[in-house]
């Protein structure tokens, strides 16, 4: 990738750390791949511990500010920027995008916040610890972004009605996938034991990500189904103990989690993903670009226009209950030597979503 150019727009992401996110896999995409003959990326963290360190290309420098807490690292991070005069700030999470508009008056005063947010407010908002204080901090201060990143159309109009975000400011932007790297990746699909049909889900353990509910409804399942859930977190101990006590450890698998998942996807029958709330959920998009159609709850963020731009068939929305699991037992067991075509919307192709990314950097203030 050739080098930024004296007139590069210097462009500073800002992340709490290297963890496995979805949203941090989204930054480190677009950090990599925005052109450097416009753009000059730098990423100021807050902590660099996580996995995702080495997703990071090398020409993108980074500064550490080590310190886990952003109570304690504002002052460095305004500090960092200020040395960085960045003419951009990307942030994603949203207790740092309130914190850099709240503390705007010590940055540059030519740099323009664009601040993207990972997850639907109306859900995200009821389960977060300070839930009612970050939506007090979103009515005050997102509307003062020069623009906010919204992954879904739904997303957008939540800004827009219940936190006062200028329309103008706000814009619709479709999470990257890199298609052909993740393709390649499970060009040997691994297959789960059994004749059943198997299905796979993956994601932090935790309670967003709706897997103890998961579990419950797989319980209703004929025996010789398999599932795996892909990842780690807080309540792996609890979700292993919960499938002990319905008799699913034959059957359900909790191997923790991978950095290369995407065999498994593609040699699943179907992907499950019963989220309590997302944004636009990153691992769905890769199911369907190995070729791995999705079961969803509707709280699943912009599922439903993930549905609609896909192959018909390809995303099936099931409240979790009687419907989610009448949506599993209509699947059925087919053993694949190679991954089935991309059901992927073209719009989610890692070019086409950096081209938009860019038109963001550069459009001007609404």
């Amino acid at each position: 990738m050739p080098a930024s150019g004296p007139a590069a727009r210097r462009v500073a992401f800002v992340l709490p750390s290297f963890a496995a996110g979805g949203a941090e896999r989204v930054l480190l995409q677009f950090a990599n791949r925005i052109d450097r003959a416009r753009f000059a990326p730098s990423l100021v963290v807050l902590d660099s511990a996580g996995p995702r360190a080495g997703e990071l290309i090398a020409d993108v420098r980074v500064i550490d500010l080590k310190c886990r807490r952003l109570r304690g690292a504002l002052p460095s991070l305004i500090r960092a920027l200020r040395a960085e005069a960045p003419d951009v700030v990307v942030s994603t999470f949203g207790f740092i995008n309130v914190a850099l508009l709240a503390a705007r008056r010590w940055l540059p005063a030519h740099t323009r916040l664009t601040l993207r947010e990972a997850n639907l407010p109306s859900l995200s908002l009821q389960h977060a610890r300070f839930g009612r204080l970050m939506a007090m901090g979103y009515r005050r201060w997102y509307r003062h972004a020069d623009r906010v990143i919204a992954t879904s159309q739904r997303m957008a109009d939540e800004f827009a009605d219940s936190f006062a975000v200028p329309r103008a400011r706000l814009a619709v932007l479709p999470n990257p996938v890199d298609e052909a790297a993740l393709r390649a990746a499970a060009a040997k699909p691994t297959r789960m034991l059994g004749p059943g049909p198997g299905f796979v889900a993956a994601g932090r353990l935790v309670a967003q990500k709706g897997f103890d509910r998961l579990i419950a409804m797989f319980a209703e399942m004929t025996d010789d189904a398999q599932l795996t859930i892909l990842g780690d977190g807080p309540e792996r101990a609890a979700l292993a103990r919960q499938a002990a006590a319905l008799g699913l450890s034959g059957r359900l698998a909790l191997p923790g989690f991978t950095p290369d998942p995407w065999p498994h996807y593609a040699g699943a029958d179907a992907f499950l993903m019963p989220s309590r709330w997302e944004g636009m959920p990153n691992a769905a998009l890769e199911a369907l670009a190995c070729g791995t159609p999705v079961i969803a709850t509707p709280e699943a963020g912009g599922i439903a226009e993930l549905a609609a731009a896909a192959p018909v068939g390809a995303v099936t929305i099931a409240d979790a209950g009687s419907a989610f699991v009448a949506a599993m037992r209509a699947v059925a067991p087919d053993a694949l030597a190679a991954p089935r075509p991309s059901l992927l919307p073209a719009v989610h192709r890692i070019d086409n979503a950096v081209a938009a990314f860019e038109a963001i950097l550069t459009r001007p203030n609404g």
